[in-house]
């Protein structure tokens, strides 16, 4: 009998991961994470790379971390190779989140350089947290030549990014504040102002840049 009860509300659950309604798809995710089941998680995984509402998504990728690793790494791998752009994005989220070190060598150059901007802010994200500490430098050398890439949110979590990697990211910075492009001059030199000073605020440390490389400035306090 609680066999067939938990059959029963087995189907349930992944049936509400396909209602049309986010408030009962949210809940069947929940329902499935409160209680793991590993018949959930190619569904779960399935279920990331389309679903429309960022808090669904989010509790996929919860319910995912509460399901043993061996289960979920091997599907999370082959959906960072997807062509469907919000798959390598979740995909990488969910593995950020799972911290296990097993993934860092999916975190490919071409992850961290996608042309979706979310794709590449999920790797960048994922890398700092999966990085071994022999690979950060290239890692650093890595992320540094996105700098200047895109709008404040993309540039902001590049910043982060490079921020949680540490002193490691000095010297690909320095060289970044004199590249030939203002963009990425400027960001190179918030980069460092926020490494320096975390609580600085990045909108504050970006107009600052801005104006120091509009006034001929190379960043070489940065030294």
């Amino acid at each position: 009998m609680t066999t067939t009860r938990q059959d029963t509300d087995a189907i349930r659950a992944l049936q509400g991961l396909e209602d049309g309604r986010s408030s009962m798809r949210l809940r069947a995710a929940l329902a499935v994470g409160t209680t793991p089941d590993p018949r959930f998680v190619d569904k779960l995984i399935e279920r990331c790379a389309i679903e429309p509402a960022f808090l669904v998504r989010d509790m996929l990728t919860w319910a995912l971390t509460r399901h043993p690793v061996s289960m979920t790494l091997p599907g999370l791998l082959r959906e960072v190779r997807s062509e469907r752009a919000q798959a390598r994005s979740q995909a990488l989220h969910t593995l950020s989140k799972i911290g296990d070190r097993q993934a860092w060598p999916a975190i490919t150059r071409a992850l961290l350089s996608d042309a979706d901007d979310e794709v590449a802010r999920s790797a960048w994200r994922a890398a700092v947290v999966l990085v071994p500490e022999g690979e950060k430098s290239a890692l650093a050398a890595e992320l540094a030549a996105q700098l200047g890439r895109g709008g404040r949110e993309t540039q902001l979590s590049l910043s982060r990014a490079l921020v949680a990697l540490g002193e490691v990211i000095a010297p690909a910075l320095r060289a970044a504040t004199t590249a030939p492009d203002p963009l990425v001059r400027a960001h190179a030199l918030a980069t460092q102002r926020l490494l320096r000073d975390p609580d600085a605020g990045f909108e504050f440390a970006i107009e600052e840049a801005k104006r120091v490389v509009a006034l001929g400035g190379s960043g070489r306090e940065g030294r």
